[in-house]
């Protein structure tokens, strides 16, 4: 998978996700699949629950699968799954 600021384009759910910082300490280490998405949260399944995670205060690692692992700020995802086709971002390389 070739890494473009495109990535926030793409569809989350299904994916193998991993909090990586938060500024909620109880957020960090959940990983699990990703099986939900609202406009401020993430559903993960983390060992068999349902956790809920906000995006606005949290770094997460995606895994695709064909291997790829992408490390993006919750920041960049905010706001509703459909809405971030219009979003653009500025490249920043």
């Amino acid at each position: 998978m070739k890494i473009t600021p495109d990535i926030i384009r793409q569809e989350f759910i299904g994916s193998q996700s991993r909090v990586t910082s938060s500024s909620h300490s109880d957020y960090v280490g959940i990983s699990g699949k990703l099986i939900d998405e609202t406009r401020s949260t993430f559903t993960i399944l983390h060992l068999g629950r349902a956790k809920k995670v906000v995006k606005s205060s949290s770094v997460f690692n995606f895994t695709f699968a064909d291997g790829t692992i992408v490390e993006i700020d919750g920041k960049l995802l905010a706001g509703r799954p459909e809405d971030r086709l219009k979003k653009t971002v500025k490249r920043l390389w």
